[in-house]
């Protein structure tokens, strides 16, 4: 800014405010004497006495093409509207479509949101532009405040659900191929629309976490009021788990070394890619000993994976049996006879 439109502005504003708390401080009568006081020291000081000149001058310009009466106050404030809304719509327009098209996952999902984006700037521009032609600075900031607010309310679920969709593209809680749930249904993503996240569904029709097949759309508003599950949000792996039942004379230490061989022989690629081996975790029950028995694994290929550790299972128990037994629960009755005679039961 030039240093002698920087000294105008703050020549306008010191004597605006200087002008202002000495109207507020002195007494109407006094507002006389303070005008000669000003005066002299106006002409004792030549410097201020230009300054005071400079600005009513300005004033007289303000009044002539801003003031509430003045013939030009409408085209300026047009013009000056339009010039505004243009480039900031030019500078935001850049930045949105280059980062959209590089995050947008499909093209004509980048292609709908600029449309969208290009018709809302327009009647933006086109509303506010036509308030500006009225002259009146306060029905343009009045109208742009009710514009916005009766735009968000008629457009909320529409609105909610770009800004959903901007959020995906943005802060990635989940991509295509990722395994999710979302709204308590779990299945993997197959494509991110400008409205609609779209699930290859995980069970539903059928046990387990298969794939069924059915196309699930669920709607992009819905993302900011519900709790999304990814299954591999930060790694490509996620911990499973086996239960294996032991009967109480089994024998422990082979039992511990066969499910861990099971668990390891199934997922072989799984241990070279992460080194994690395989562990157990175990616990008392009345009838037995639970080992859990627990590995890493591919979340879209988990129930495959479960099942091929079971196998290795059944295939070592049974060739170890029997050293190592699957525990079943039971109950034993024993019938004894009481005081009277008369046989009573034991539940063991």
């Amino acid at each position: 800014m030039p240093r002698s439109l920087s000294r105008i502005l703050a020549v306008v504003l010191l004597v605006g405010f200087a002008a202002t708390v000495t109207a507020q401080m002195m007494p109407p009568e006094e507002k006389p004497a303070a005008k000669t006081t000003v005066s002299q020291a106006a002409q004792a000081t030549p410097l201020v006495s230009d300054l005071h000149s400079e600005l009513s001058g300005w004033q007289g310009k303000w009044q002539k093409y801003m003031g509430e009466n003045s013939p030009y106050r409408s085209v300026i404030l047009t013009v000056i509207t339009l010039l505004v809304l243009l480039n900031l719509k030019a500078y935001l327009s850049r930045a949105a479509r280059r980062y959209v098209t590089e995050n947008a996952y499909r093209p004509e999902n980048a292609q709908a949101f600029v449309k969208i984006w290009n018709l809302v700037w327009k009647f933006v521009i086109a509303i506010l532009v036509l308030i500006a032609m009225s002259g009146s600075l306060r029905l343009l900031g009045l109208t742009a405040g009710f514009f916005g607010m009766m735009l968000g309310w008629s457009l909320q679920q529409p609105a909610t659900g770009i800004a959903a969709w901007l959020m995906i593209i943005i802060k990635k809680p989940f991509r295509i191929g990722d395994r999710v749930v979302i709204a308590g249904i779990t299945g993997d993503v197959t494509a991110i629309t400008l409205t609609h996240v779209i699930l290859n569904q995980v069970g539903g029709s059928i046990g387990g976490e298969e794939k069924s097949g059915r196309g699930i759309l669920i709607p992009n508003a819905i993302l900011f009021q519900n709790t999304i599950i990814n299954y591999t949000f930060d790694q490509e792996f996620m911990l499973d788990e086996v239960p294996v039942r032991l009967t109480f004379d089994s024998d422990w230490e082979l039992a511990k070394k066969l499910t861990i061989k099971a668990a390891s022989e199934a997922t072989a690629e799984i241990i070279a890619k992460t080194g994690a081996e395989p562990f157990i975790r175990a616990e008392f029950l009345d009838w037995g000993v639970l080992i859990r028995l627990r590995y890493n694994t591919i979340a879209v290929r988990r129930q495959e994976i479960a099942t091929n550790v079971i196998e290795n299972l059944l295939r070592a128990f049974r060739e170890n049996y029997p050293q190592v037994r699957f525990a079943i629960p039971s109950s034993m009755v024993r019938y004894r006879p009481d005081a009277s005679g008369v046989p009573g039961v034991d539940s063991l």
